[in-house]
């Protein structure tokens, strides 16, 4: 399957979210059809990459700048799909404040 380019963020937000979507070590990008990406309300917030400890599957990433933290990704009341959220947990809503810390200020 092919990996999707994805485009950054170009226009600077009128302000940030409260929580960000961070990918952690559980994704196994869903076997080529990631629930997640399905979900999320903006257009390449969440895109695929190859994924380096495997040859089988890719695995998500989020460009943080379009992240609006909607939890969409994550929810679990109904969905468009069949599944209700990331059926791995492999999405955690971290505050803003405690990812800043971890990654860095985000440049808005």
């Amino acid at each position: 399957m092919a990996v999707k380019e994805k485009t950054k963020r170009n226009v600077q937000r009128k302000r940030k979210p409260k929580i960000l979507a961070v990918i952690n070590d559980a994704c196994t990008g869903c076997g080529g059809a990631p629930i997640c990406i399905t979900e999320c309300p903006v257009d390449s917030c969440m895109y695929e990459v190859q994924n380096p400890d495997a040859k089988i599957f890719n695995r998500v990433e989020v460009d943080h700048l379009l992240c609006i933290g909607c939890k969409k990704c994550i929810s679990s009341g109904p969905m468009d799909t069949y599944l209700e959220g990331c059926p791995w947990d492999a999405i955690d809503m971290v505050p803003l404040e405690e990812f800043e810390k971890t990654y860095g200020e985000l440049p808005y």
